[in-house]
């Protein structure tokens, strides 16, 4: 799939390891990369739920339309589809929502 990012902060946090652990710390840095990694090489996030790769799951109520994988707990990666023929995402942020 294609990444696209909500703004340059997240896609620094995403892209460039060395700013995540600068942010969370090392565990965190290489817990992103791998979900990443994953959203990359993903058919669709269709895919990604159906396999549970990272706990890929729709999110509900005020956040209907967003999916949501696991990090480091109790920290989640938010993102949404932001395309139906190319498969594309768009990271909006890292976040413990509960």
């Amino acid at each position: 799939m294609i990444i696209t990012y909500k703004d340059n902060k997240i896609e620094k946090i995403c892209t460039y390891p060395e700013f995540a652990e600068r942010k969370y710390n090392k565990r965190m840095a290489i817990k992103i990369s791998e979900r990443i990694n994953q959203l990359i090489a993903a058919r669709s996030v269709d895919w990604l739920i159906q396999k549970h790769i990272g706990r890929c799951h729709p999110l509900v109520q005020n956040r209907k339309g967003q999916y949501a994988m696991d990090l480091v707990h109790p920290y989640r990666l938010v993102f949404e589809k932001a395309g139906d023929e190319i498969h594309i995402v768009k990271v909006l942020e890292i976040v413990d929502y509960h």
